[in-house]
């Protein structure tokens, strides 16, 4: 992966508070991992969510998966820290801990 596109991910990763790497938009989701997280999301409350989709940009697409050493997506990110995907968001978030995540400034 090239330098540029790790410093794209990174400067996204840590300039925002909760970012979504996603398969389309939060508003039209292309992948039902997808549209799981951003339900997840929009459950637990959150208003600042930055989303990229994927789809639109092949380098980050894979730089992504390098990055966190995750190989799926949608890979959410909370104050700059990897939590994980739509399962592991799905199970956080039965357990109320996903909210606690969330809610941590």
């Amino acid at each position: 992966m090239s330098d540029n596109v790790q410093q794209r991910i990174d400067d996204l990763v840590k300039n925002n508070r909760v970012v979504l790497f996603m398969k389309g938009t939060a508003q039209f989701p292309m992948c039902g991992f997808s549209g799981r997280a951003v339900q997840i999301l929009k459950a637990c409350g959150v208003s600042d969510l930055t989303t990229f989709n994927v789809l639109e940009d092949e380098a980050v697409r894979q730089g992504i998966k390098e990055y966190a050493n995750w190989p799926t997506i949608p890979q959410l990110y909370v104050n700059g820290e990897f939590v994980g995907g739509s399962d592991i968001m799905m199970e956080m978030y039965q357990a109320g801990e996903l909210q606690q995540v969330l809610s941590a400034q």
